[in-house]
């Protein structure tokens, strides 16, 4: 149950993130670099809090935060809807006053009745930003099969044999994924899902059940995982049952970190889908706006379902690697944002599009190192890019 404060002046912007990460798992180690970039650009004083995969800690984090004094809370708070936790957020910041929004995960179906909407029962709750993981399960599962499909051309009656392990049963966006896995598999005659398992993110607990799926079914040639851990999980059980992933074996996984990104390019991977990690840094480029006075609820309503996703080519990972190989320069969140640039109708919160501003970032950065000649000491910090425009 980590923290991590991203100072700015006392006047800021003050956001809490309780994230339901590990502080050095991969994914939420992107999504707070996505975060810090985007505070950095707008201006906002950012707190990450990290729950450490521990249910409960999102609650007593977030608790903790509402029983400051009232001088000490934030301006918002900012959480995942992760593990079925949300009803008791929800309550706590109402209690507490502090507006609330909520990223990465929907309210489930069963939680409606009890929820509602936002800023109906619960009034601090402002909104909510939610990728469309049915989307990243479908075209993840969909490049598998195609793959599977050319390297072992036959006839419907030439089965090809697929099983998955998603991530969890009580998380709305592991249950969209899994559906979106279904989804593509019932496009494709030749391939059957044999079971579907759930990994709870896990790469040991999926390097285990790989090897007791594989000799239970042993045709299986395709894995769908719900994350990047899982399926090194599952490249090490196909390992473990004397076959090679990449030839014997294809797998899909949905994340872009950087050792995904690597095996996508070696052929571990044949199918990746990322960008959903940015759903944080884009949930605080809307509360920028709304804070000062763009409510995003008047053009893409309380609940925005938006597409975040894509599937990786060669040259999409490249582009990636290179940024990373590039010391992860600071992305500007200012042009992502309504009131940066009056002008922007709706957001746009592809991958595409911030790869696009990673480019811009790398090359910035390449030019900088360049001038300066690579040295460390003679590297100008930009500071505060919101701050300098005003």
């Amino acid at each position: 149950m980590l923290g991590v404060i991203l100072a700015q002046p006392s006047w800021a912007m003050h956001v809490v993130f309780v994230s339901p990460g590990k502080l050095d798992e991969p994914f939420w180690r992107d999504a707070d670099e996505g975060l810090q970039h985007a505070a950095a650009s707008l201006g906002i004083e950012l707190e990450l809090l990290h729950a450490e995969r521990d249910h409960l800690a999102q609650l007593s984090l977030l608790r903790d935060v509402a029983e400051r004094p009232v001088e000490q809370r934030p301006d918002y708070l900012l959480v995942t809807a992760d593990k079925q936790v949300l009803p008791g957020q929800l309550e706590l910041a109402e209690g507490a006053g502090i507006p609330i929004f909520t990223a990465y995960n929907g309210v489930q179906p069963k939680e409606r009745d009890l929820l509602g909407y936002p800023r109906q029962r619960f009034q601090y709750w402002l909104g909510s930003l939610v990728p469309d993981a049915e989307e990243a399960g479908f075209l993840s599962a969909r490049a598998l099969i195609k793959e599977a499909q050319a390297r072992w051309p036959g006839t419907e009656d030439d089965v090809l044999e697929l099983v998955a392990i998603s991530g969890d049963r009580g998380t709305d966006s592991s249950q969209r994924r899994t559906r979106g896995m279904v989804h593509a598999v019932s496009r494709f005659p030749r391939v059957r899902l044999r079971q579907n398992v759930y990994g709870d993110w896990q790469q040991e607990l999926a390097r285990y059940q790989t090897p007791i799926l594989l000799d239970r079914y042993p045709h299986t040639r395709l894995i769908w995982t719900g994350s990047d851990l899982m399926a090194f999980g599952a490249s090490d059980g196909v390992r473990a049952s004397g076959r090679v992933p990449g030839q014997d074996v294809l797998l899909s996984t949905i994340n872009m970190t950087e050792r995904a990104t690597r095996a996508l390019l070696n052929g571990e991977l044949h199918a990746m889908v990322g960008g959903h990690h940015l759903a944080a840094a884009w949930a605080l480029v809307v509360l920028y706006d709304y804070h000062n006075g763009v409510d995003f609820a008047e053009s893409d309503g309380l609940e925005m379902s938006k597409s975040m996703f894509a599937l990786f080519d060669q040259e999409m990972a490249q582009d990636y690697l290179g940024y990373l190989a590039a010391g992860h320069p600071e992305v500007d969140y200012c042009r992502f944002s309504k009131v940066c640039n009056p002008a922007l109708k709706g957001y746009d919160f592809s991958i595409g599009n911030w790869l696009s501003a990673a480019r811009a970032a790398t090359l910035r950065s390449t030019a900088r190192r360049s001038t300066l000649g690579d040295d460390p000491n003679g590297v100008h910090d930009a500071g505060n890019v919101a701050e300098q425009r005003q």
